[in-house]
């Protein structure tokens, strides 16, 4: 939630900084509120593009560290012969 919601302050800040040229009026003149629309839908789908890409190397990019991390690991050194727990 809290990554969500800084992505979204972030995307109105933008916005707003690139689209709202007046403070003089309580409303949004007809051209900011396109350019707001404009502004916060190329965003979104930018957004919704690179999770899409982030979803699908996600798979691969967990395999690659349970590798690396499975080669990290040294193998439990076998039991020695006439150890308790083992059969001779």
């Amino acid at each position: 939630l809290r990554g969500f919601l800084l992505a979204y302050n972030q995307l109105a800040q933008l916005c707003f900084q690139r689209c709202v040229c007046s403070l003089g009026h309580r409303l949004l003149s007809a051209h900011e509120e396109r350019c707001l629309d404009h502004c916060a839908g190329k965003l979104l789908h930018a957004n919704h593009r690179l999770m899409g890409a982030y979803v699908g190397l996600m798979p691969a990019l967990l395999e690659r560290r349970r590798a690396e991390a499975a080669a990290a690991t040294p193998d439990p050194p076998d039991p020695q012969p006439g150890t308790p727990g083992t059969t001779t």
